[in-house]
């Protein structure tokens, strides 16, 4: 049997090893980053290695004597063919883990772990860009760096006009103009499965520039950012979920929209946007929470069978002067609650959006003898103010309802509210 944390590792670790610990969000959270990705990592434990001797599930069996003997009677007197006895056995976990009424821990059968093994390993097929939807309702490009689509010449901000010839129609879905730039990697005959795209740049400045773009393995990074072209003197950063690369890529754009050669004005505020973020590694949590308070800062609270924990901020370079705006939604779960709490409770920043997804619990996860898998909720997790997160999420201060045509109107509302506290100064 192996162990993983909550947001499951594609690196199973045996039990006697160090227990891997983290926050994440689990199979139940379905709105994940691009379009159904789910994100899965590891992380030394704080704890000491776990030991089961002694604890053999299989020698406890006597202790449920009537699930034995439903199950010689059924045997005996079922009319129909029983189920094969692994059915049965996974179904008496399942009834199992029911009893305790907890939405996080359950069971997943080996297939089915197997293929999350493959899908969260955080890689796809395609060009390499970020699609969102602006104000006007237009598909906005954002390419990431260093992949297909930034090498080929797509810039930050370009309009998506045309996949493949065709004009993408204004009531597509974010998600199927998502899916036609992605795609299989392959080569047949020395040719490269890929798209054909146009853009244009937002001003409409330019002539529209056309692009063939072969298909790629991507992979996804933790940390977008770039200066709003509607606010040059803001800084966005979108945190796509917390991996051991956060805390540096979070470094990086730090430096590079600080930078007011190269974007030709000082940075005056901040938009956090973790929006579908499901969460991540605790430490690096912790670490990103502190690049943006004053050092010794009350981050988080845990409560486990083991007592009670504090979590504060670190020193290190941090931007904890600047204005900032959060953008949060239902999809924004687990670490990124974490970060948004911690921020909202210490006063450092306003929260907008809709009220996060409610996950405040960490899971072990256990990996069984047949590659099924366990995940058991060991320890829950609070904000500094102590207001339970768990299935009640963060409730923003400035709340919104979400554009029924997915333009992105919280986007909007976060300059509009850092341009009024510029004003007020």
């Amino acid at each position: 049997m192996s162990v993983q944390t909550g947001l499951k590792s594609a690196r199973p670790m045996t039990l006697r090893g160090s227990i891997v610990r983290g926050v994440g969000i689990g199979v139940v959270l379905a709105i994940v980053f691009l379009g159904g990705f789910f994100f899965r990592e590891a992380l030394p434990s704080l704890a000491a290695p776990h030991n089961d001797s002694g604890r053999n599930p299989a020698s406890q069996a006597g202790n449920f004597p009537l699930l034995a003997q439903a199950q010689s009677l059924l045997m005996e007197h079922y009319l129909r063919e029983l189920p094969d006895p692994v059915v049965q056995e996974y179904g008496a976990i399942r009834g199992l883990i029911g009893t305790l009424n907890d939405r996080l821990t359950y069971f997943i059968d080996p297939p089915v772990a197997a293929s999350e093994s493959n899908v969260l390993a955080g890689q796809y097929g395609g060009i390499g860009v970020l699609v969102r939807r602006d104000e006007a309702g237009r598909f906005v490009l954002s390419p990431f760096r260093d992949g297909p689509a930034a090498r080929a010449g797509v810039r930050d901000g370009d309009i998506l006009l045309k996949v493949n010839d065709a004009p993408i129609a204004p009531e597509t879905g974010i998600d199927a103009v998502d899916q036609l730039l992605r795609g299989e990697v392959k080569e047949t005959n020395g040719v490269k499965n890929g798209v054909k795209i146009e853009v244009q740049d937002s001003k409409g400045a330019e002539a529209a520039r056309t692009f063939t773009i072969p298909f790629e393995t991507i992979e996804i990074p933790s940390v977008i950012w770039r200066r709003l072209e509607e606010a040059p003197e803001f800084g966005y950063i979108q945190i796509l979920r917390f991996t051991a690369r956060t805390p540096t890529e979070l470094q990086n754009a730090f430096a590079e929209l600080q930078d007011a050669g190269r974007n030709n004005t000082p940075l005056r505020a901040l938009v956090l946007d973790m929006r579908n973020n499901p969460g991540g590694l605790l430490a690096e949590c912790i670490e990103v929470a502190s690049r943006f308070l004053p050092e010794n800062t009350l981050v988080l609270k845990e409560k486990s069978k083991k007592g009670e924990k504090e979590y504060r901020s670190t020193p290190g370079k941090s931007l904890t002067d600047l204005p900032m705006m959060v953008i949060v939604n239902r999809g924004t779960a687990s670490a990124a609650e974490i970060v948004a709490g911690a921020l909202k409770d210490n006063k450092r920043a306003s929260i907008i959006g809709q009220t996060s997804y409610g996950k405040g619990t960490v899971q072990l996860i256990f990996q069984l003898a047949d590659k099924s898998s366990l995940h058991v909720t060991t320890a829950e997790f609070f904000p500094p103010s102590g207001v339970p997160m768990e299935g009640v999420g963060i409730v923003p201060d400035i709340p919104m309802i979400p554009d029924q045509n997915g333009r992105d109107v919280e986007l909007g509302e976060a300059i509009r509210q850092l341009r009024d506290k510029l004003a007020q100064g």
